[in-house]
């Protein structure tokens, strides 16, 4: 009797077994199988990024280009107007202070010698109106607001 029993608990070990082995195999398949389409979609994919990290370090590559020679174009245009300020600002600045010189030794002149006729000779014309200058105001006693001509 305890060899039959011992005979039957092998029968179910085994069954047991066979039944682990049969889905170990079939789990086995599966993932080769899912390895298998795993690989042939990730070459084609690793082949695409490949080529686009190419794509992206020649336009790289072209950009820092272009921003070495915007540098270069920025480092002359400084250069230039430094050049163009030392040049041309010291002259133009004696220019400009001379004729202010001259418009007030000028001024200076004709405030000495009055002239009959110099309030007329003295006007602004703006857009076809005529208006008497500052000056002239304050000499008839007029203040410059609220007053038309």
């Amino acid at each position: 009797m305890a060899g039959i029993l011992v005979a039957v608990f092998w029968a179910i070990l085994v069954s047991f077994l066979a039944v682990v082995l049969v889905r170990l195999a079939q789990t086995l398949r599966a993932t080769t199988a899912l390895v298998a389409d795993v690989t042939e979609q990730a070459v084609p994919l690793l082949a695409d990024a490949s080529a686009t990290l190419r794509c992206a370090q020649t336009q790289l590559d072209k950009v820092d280009a272009i921003a070495s020679d915007v540098q270069e174009v920025t480092s002359n245009a400084s250069a230039l107007s430094t050049t163009v300020a030392s040049t041309f600002g010291g002259p133009l600045v004696k220019v400009a202070a001379f004729g202010y010189g001259v418009r007030q030794a000028i001024g200076r002149r004709t405030a000495a010698e009055p002239e009959p006729d110099r309030r007329a000779s003295r006007r602004t014309v703006i857009v076809g109106r005529t208006v008497p200058s500052a000056r002239d105001r304050k000499r008839n006693g007029r203040s410059s607001r609220g007053q038309k001509d």
